[in-house]
């Protein structure tokens, strides 16, 4: 019996098989996933190797070569960047960043928490939010054209209500060194003032009420809320809109190039500005790389000094 039943199962499992056949394996979820996500990527990933790493390779390697744009190029070493240090103008560039970075990122990130926690307060957010936001995307060039008109000494409308107002005369905006700088950095915050309104507007809509409701409870001021609960919980926000501003900052070059062209007597004379002048007006682009590569490298050891100290002051949620 037992090896009649053996043999009727033999006989079954070798008539089931040819018509079952082999089974294929699932493919793993994982790979699957990995699959799909490095396909999506992939666009991405060629174009920040072709227009950003490849670009910045390339600016390394020129900064330490002799070139006139046209001509072959000869290898000068670290020539280019002891001529850049040893240039007068550079460092003029240099101190006129500074002073407009100084100007425009502290007083352009108040004024976009004052007019976010404003906006959180009324109705019509929407609407409030698309005013402020809309010279944010207005070009830079246009913009600048109109303040040129608006600070001209002679017949702009700014001095004209100082005037008519105050009677005051007003000053040479554009033509003297001493109010040049804080013109352009006037056009800079007002131009900025939406992006970093909505960023910070985001972040404080993202606060639960509940904080608020247990400090009322405990009979807090509006003052002690927004001390202790509002400025710690948006300054990761805070953080974002101080990185973001001074690489903003750094980087200027519209508005001097088209209402002063970096004068008065190079009062709003840029680093960016002088790369401009020194590869396309004096065509000596191994040096104007250099001074991009000082430029990136100021950036980025800024960055990462706020990264650093960020641990003191920026507080997440868990």
């Amino acid at each position: 019996m037992t090896m009649d039943v053996n043999t009727r199962q033999t006989q079954a499992a070798g008539t089931l098989s040819p018509e079952i056949g082999p089974q294929r394996q699932p493919l793993n979820n994982k790979t699957t996933d990995r699959f799909w996500g490095y396909f999506f990527i992939f666009p991405q990933f060629v174009g920040l190797l072709c227009f950003s790493l490849l670009p910045l390779i390339m600016a390394f390697v020129l900064s330490l070569m002799k070139w006139d744009g046209f001509g072959e190029r000869s290898f000068v070493g670290l020539d280019n960047f002891i001529s850049q240090f040893k240039d007068e103008e550079f460092r003029i560039a240099i101190v006129n960043t500074l002073y407009y970075t100084l100007l425009t990122v502290p007083t352009g990130i108040l004024l976009a928490l004052l007019v976010a926690i404003g906006l959180n307060r009324v109705r019509g957010k929407v609407i409030y939010r698309l005013i402020y936001f809309m010279p944010n995307i207005t070009m830079s060039v246009a913009v600048a054209v109109v303040f040129m008109w608006l600070f001209n000494a002679d017949f702009g409308l700014i001095n004209l209500y100082l005037k008519e107002w105050f009677g005051i005369k007003g000053p040479m905006w554009l033509t003297d060194t001493r109010f040049v700088m804080p013109s352009i950095a006037m056009l800079s915050i007002w131009m900025g003032l939406g992006g970093n309104m909505v960023l910070f507007l985001a972040g404080l809509q993202g606060i639960s009420a509940s904080y608020y409701e247990a400090s009322q409870i405990d009979g807090a001021s509006k003052w002690q809320q927004l001390r202790h609960i509002t400025i710690p919980l948006i300054s990761p926000t805070t953080f974002f809109v101080t990185i973001m501003s001074i690489i903003g900052s750094f980087q200027v070059f519209d508005q001097s190039f088209v209402m002063t062209s970096g004068g008065p007597a190079k009062a709003s004379y840029t680093i960016v500005f002088h790369i401009y002048e020194t590869a396309f007006v004096d065509f000596t682009f191994g040096k104007s790389t250099a001074a991009a590569v000082i430029l990136f490298l100021i950036i980025l050891s800024l960055t990462l000094v706020q990264m650093g100290i960020s641990k003191r002051w920026v507080h997440y949620e868990d």
